[in-house]
This record gives structure tokens, sequence and C-alpha cells, in this order.
């Protein structure tokens, strides 16, 4: 099969882009370069059946060529981290949902099966349980530029939706929740990379906010194992997924567990959110998945726990 990944340089595309190559599969890879790198795929830039295209989701004219040669498409290619939403909101809405809308419309132009990469910030500020499929989203003003990303890709989900009920498009759409694992840097706000170089180079672990915020944590290979099993679904066709680990941990938890699992002697310090992003900054205090759904219909469980997710990353940055 002949397959496209956008943002297929990026951390959790690489990982998905030799998935694919491992189970014979012919693969498009188109990436900006914005936040992915050519580092990323260095173990497979050789690879006969991988072929790279740097470049922008929104050139219609190289998109239009690369949708037409392939079957499947994983659209992963998206602004991300917090920092960099905080500092580039317009490229952020401009990737995120022009993007978007033109992979759906190519995609619909030669019916290609299309997965869509969504995010757990679609759901906002919800503390009050783990979070469903159905679950109404709790946004915050917009005057705060935290929430642009989260209705970003709420109109992407609204998007893909529209075109599996109106124009028959196959579309899957997966939440993702806390991806991390080796290749993930935390040069964009990213909470585990930067904690662990931190405490590697015996520099302070900054924990923004008070820690009492809690996250769930999922290994980049549990979920690219997931995306691959509801992609070759029917039966998740039209319809949204979480996908995640359903273990929570504070973040001032997750600094003390990394300081313990390094060795280090790094302090712990607290930072201001103001700070850290700006005055008028509004984070989630939790954010944990109900995984049921997908679980019942692909058996999906994560299969690495919090210590072996810090120890991959622990070991990626002293390789």
């Amino acid at each position: 099969m002949r397959i496209l990944i956008t943002g297929g340089a990026g951390f959790i595309g690489s990982h998905l882009t030799e998935k694919l190559l491992e189970m014979d599969h012919e693969v498009f890879v188109i990436d900006n370069l914005w936040t992915g790198k050519l580092a990323n795929l260095s173990g497979i830039r050789n690879a006969k059946r991988l072929h790279l295209v740097v470049d922008t989701i929104l050139n219609e004219s190289v998109m239009n060529e690369l949708t037409f040669k392939v079957d499947h498409i994983y659209h992963l290619a998206a602004a991300v981290g917090v920092k960099n939403i905080m500092d580039h909101p317009v490229e952020t809405l401009d990737i995120n949902v022009k993007g978007t809308e033109t992979v759906l419309r190519l995609a619909n132009r030669f019916k290609k099966k299309v997965l869509i990469a969504s995010t757990s910030e679609i759901y906002g500020k919800h503390i009050e349980h783990s979070l469903s499929e159905d679950d109404n989203r709790v946004m915050g003003t917009v005057k705060k530029r935290r929430w642009a990303y989260a209705c970003s890709k709420t109109l992407d989900e609204f998007l893909a939706l529209a075109y599996h009920d109106e124009k028959k498009l196959p579309v899957v759409i997966t939440r993702l929740f806390n991806t991390v694992g080796p290749r993930q840097t935390g040069q964009y706000g990213m909470v585990l990379p930067n904690f662990v170089q931190s405490a590697l180079l015996g520099k302070p672990i900054s924990v923004f906010g008070d820690g009492n915020q809690s996250r769930s944590f999922t290994h980049v290979q549990d979920v690219i194992d997931a995306l691959v099993k509801l992609m070759a679904e029917p039966k998740a066709e039209g319809d949204v997924f979480n996908v995640g680990n359903d273990h929570e941990v504070t973040i001032k938890d997750l600094a003390q567990k990394v300081k313990e699992m390094t060795g280090s002697k790094s302090e712990i310090e607290y930072v201001p959110y103001e700070k850290a992003y700006g005055p008028g900054f509004e984070d989630m205090e939790r954010r944990c998945p109900n995984i049921e759904k997908v679980r019942k219909l692909i058996g999906f469980e994560p299969k690495h726990g919090l210590e072996a997710i810090i120890q991959s990353v622990i070991d990626y940055f002293k390789a």
C-alpha cells in the first residue's frame, strides 16, 4: 500500500514512518521542517520505499500530486507545543485550519482514506472526570491565546466529520493525550524532555504553576500501534477516539520521579505561568482520557508504564 504522512519528519510522524516501512508499505512524507527534523529520519533515509518531500501542506499542487499517488493519508502536520503556539498564533491557526482543509479537500477529490491526529486540548478546562469522546468542551475566552490551538483542532474535527457525513469520505479522528518518547524535544514546551534534559545537566527542573496539575503520558510506540490499527478498522470511520494512557501523575510528582531516576541533584523550582508564558495564561488542571471506546474496538492497551516511558526518554538524551 502507498501511504502519505503529513508531518512525517516530526516526533510522532518519524516513528509512524518507520512502522509503516517495517510493514512493507511505500511511504511518502511531506514536512516543512518547522518542528520536524531530517535527523528524525536518519535511520531510514536510504530506504527504497521512502519518498521525502520538504514542503508545506499548504502547497496545493504538491499535495494534489501526493494525494493522487497514495491509498491512505495520516495527517499529523500541525503547529505543536504550548510555547510555539503562544509565540506564533498566526502560523498556528494557518497550518492547523488551512492545512487540514487542504488535506481533506484533496482527499475527497480522489476519495482517499484519512486519519486526522487531533488532541486532548480540545476538551479544554474539564477537571471533574476522565474525558470521554462525547463530553462537552469547556473553553476559555478568545482573548487568551492559549485556547487558539484547541479551537483550531476542534474545527479540524468538525470539518473531517462534515466531509464524512456529506461527502462520504472515509475519515478517522484520534485525540492524542501527551504522547512522549525518544526524539521529542523540549524546545516547544514539552514537559518530560525538558525535565529530563535539566536533570541530566544538573540544571533546575522548572515546574510551571504549583505543580498540582495532572497529566497522563503515553509512549509514542503505543500511540503508533493504535493509529495503524484504527486506520485498518472500517468500523472506526466517521468516529472519534481517545488515544492515551489512563494513569495520571501530577507535574510535581513527575519532576520528582525524573530526578530520582536520573540520580540528579537538580533543584525543583516553581515558576509562575506569567513568567513562562506571559500574563493571563490559563492551563488545564487535569487531562486524563477514558479509553474504553478504543479498547473495545481494537483492543488498545498501553504497554508502557510511567517509569518505562521516563527511562526511554532518559536513554535517548544520554545517547
